[in-house]
């Protein structure tokens, strides 16, 4: 990593995560990243551990008539984390908050069967698992995440991101077993602003990411 405390790309993320999580190598560990920026991550650590690659979906719930306004998020399982205060200030109706719930869940479990390609889900019950995405920044999607895992009862649960705000590492203690995140710098910004590369990720390139670490033999 660069002496300014930049991840070069998503797989210098991953590489520095992996180092930081080297102690659950060969342990029938399970990473699973959010898409799609979270899988690149997810990937390199999976590589350097040895470990089986999934991905959890999870879905931000826009505020009425301004849908890039995150008021929360939801994933395929049923996870949602909701930001109350928000949700107050902005007066938003029980009955919105249950329609864009069920139609980004909806459309989470849409995405996570296509990324897949039909292959059936990881088994989590028993096994130590990282949740990955590429940055924090409120927190919500990968707490809904987390919080969607937690339900199969996994034996250890671990968050890690490269970087992230301290107030949303914070909150995200309350879900998992251990948060993992090298970077958390004041004031924060935009995730991609500590990156030096922060491409688009695509969804055939999360779905080649999930087939090529199926096929590649173990340790590879």
């Amino acid at each position: 990593m660069r002496r300014d405390s930049m991840f070069r790309d998503r797989i210098e993320a991953g590489d520095v995560l992996a180092k930081a999580l080297a102690r659950y190598r060969g342990r029938d560990t399970l990473v699973l990243g959010i898409p799609r920026g979270g899988v690149v991550v997810a990937a390199e650590i999976a590589r350097q551990l040895e470990a089986e690659l999934d991905v959890v979906v999870a879905r931000k719930l826009g505020a009425p008539g301004q849908p890039e306004l995150a008021i929360g998020a939801v994933t395929a399982e049923g996870g949602r984390v909701l930001n109350e205060e928000m949700i107050s200030g902005l007066h938003v109706a029980d009955s919105y908050l249950e329609a864009v719930t069920r139609v980004q869940m909806a459309e989470a479990r849409h995405r996570q069967t296509w990324l897949r390609n039909l292959r059936p889900a990881a088994a989590i019950a028993g096994r130590t698992v990282i949740v990955v995405d590429d940055g924090l920044a409120t927190g919500a999607t990968i707490q809904a995440a987390a919080r969607a895992v937690g339900q199969h009862a996994p034996t250890h649960l671990i968050a890690a991101v490269p970087v992230g705000t301290r107030d949303a590492c914070e909150a995200l203690a309350n879900e998992v077993d251990e948060v993992v995140c090298p970077l958390q710098p004041e004031p924060f910004g935009a995730v991609g602003l500590h990156y030096e590369h922060f491409e688009q990720v695509e969804d055939e390139q999360v779905r080649d990411l999930l087939e090529a670490t199926r096929s590649a033999p173990v340790g590879q």
